[in-house]
């Protein structure tokens, strides 16, 4: 079953099939349900090629990677977030692209995109805290979403992204209620920015306690196990060191207990240690007991809704713009316990 034969059972024209099945606004919903019945009656299932010619769409997303980010096509994060939304441009009948721009020449691999017709939206993932890739968009008019915000964007847009601040505010607390003072950030690069607003969160929380902020205890780099794994080192060297860490990426964290280990000392117990664990499928934090506390949100979830906002924004261009926060929860796990007692 094609489309044309489709439409000569329905007796309409394949672009109006066509748009029904696609959820325009202009057809009306009586005519949506029907087409939509006789495409599950008969079997049929549109292919985005034939799909784009009726509708002059391309019927692709694209994910364009700088230059400075290739890191991230690695990262599990990455991979979770991209596998949540291939499942719901699967449901829209979206294909997805990935490209690559070099930094010096952003803006000219967006115009190519559209202006060749290559995609009709594109997802921008890991924005800085001065993020130039809203403004180029913007600028250009063309459909897009951010994973995260830009605390220096100016003008809306539409965007999706987890509370930082509020989630590594509540961990801080939580540290502070077992009685730690001596509390360390193993933060992600700072001109990211998720990571402005995870410190933000830290040092509110310290504030509000009446707990000096100490540089000795920050640190801020791509966060590898590697990272995690050296920085934990080097702090437990200090005259004073930490006795929780709060690590901004389970990756990290797993670094931050190997260094414990290395070091004689028991996770929980000697150290405290909170994670952002982001539930990755390929890194579970444990089974029926999480190894660590951790500020849990699901990227997967957020590359599902990031999709469906975007292919919202194809269909409906000059909808106000929208966005969507979503607040992480503290599951409690065997990586925390009391502040251990010191001569």
């Amino acid at each position: 079953m094609n489309l044309k034969q489709l439409s000569e059972i329905l007796g309409l024209s394949q672009t109006t099939v066509s748009r029904a099945l696609n959820g325009y606004p202009e057809v009306s919903e009586g005519t949506r349900i029907r087409v939509q019945a006789a495409a599950d009656k008969h079997g049929y299932r549109p292919n985005s090629r034939a799909k784009g010619l009726a509708t002059g769409r391309s019927m692709v997303i694209g994910h364009v990677i700088p230059s400075s980010s290739q890191h991230e096509m690695v990262n599990p994060i990455f991979g979770d977030f991209v596998a949540g939304a291939a499942r719901t441009y699967a449901e829209y009948n979206y294909d997805m692209m990935f490209t690559h721009a070099p930094d010096t020449s952003i803006e000219d691999s967006y115009r190519s995109l559209f202006n060749r017709g290559v995609v009709d939206g594109v997802v921008l993932q890991g924005p800085k805290v001065d993020e130039p890739r809203i403004s180029v968009l913007s600028r250009m008019g063309v459909p897009f979403i951010v994973h995260g915000r830009s605390t220096c964007a100016k003008g809306a847009y539409d965007w999706i992204d987890v509370n930082n601040q509020r989630s590594f505010e509540r961990a801080t607390r939580f540290l502070i209620d077992l009685g730690h003072r001596r509390i360390a950030l193993i933060n992600g690069l700072e001109d990211m920015d998720f990571a402005q607003r995870r410190r933000s969160g830290y040092v509110a929380a310290l504030e509000e306690a009446g707990i000096a902020l100490d540089p000795c205890l920050l640190r801020s780099a791509e966060m590898t196990e590697i990272y995690g794994h050296q920085t934990a080192c080097e702090m437990l060297k200090l005259d004073d060191p930490p006795t929780a860490i709060l690590a901004s990426s389970i990756i990290s964290a797993v670094g931050v207990r190997r260094a414990l280990e290395d070091n004689g000392l028991k996770m929980g117990r000697d150290v405290s240690v909170i994670a952002h664990d982001d539930e990755l499928s390929y890194m579970r934090n444990g089974m029926d007991v999480p190894i660590f506390t951790a500020t849990r949100s699901s990227v997967r979830h957020a590359g599902e809704l990031a999709a469906e906002m975007l292919i919202e924004r194809i269909n409906a261009p000059n909808d106000p713009p929208k966005t969507c926060l979503l607040e992480a929860e503290l599951v409690v796990g065997s990586s925390t316990g009391p502040a251990p007692q010191r001569a």
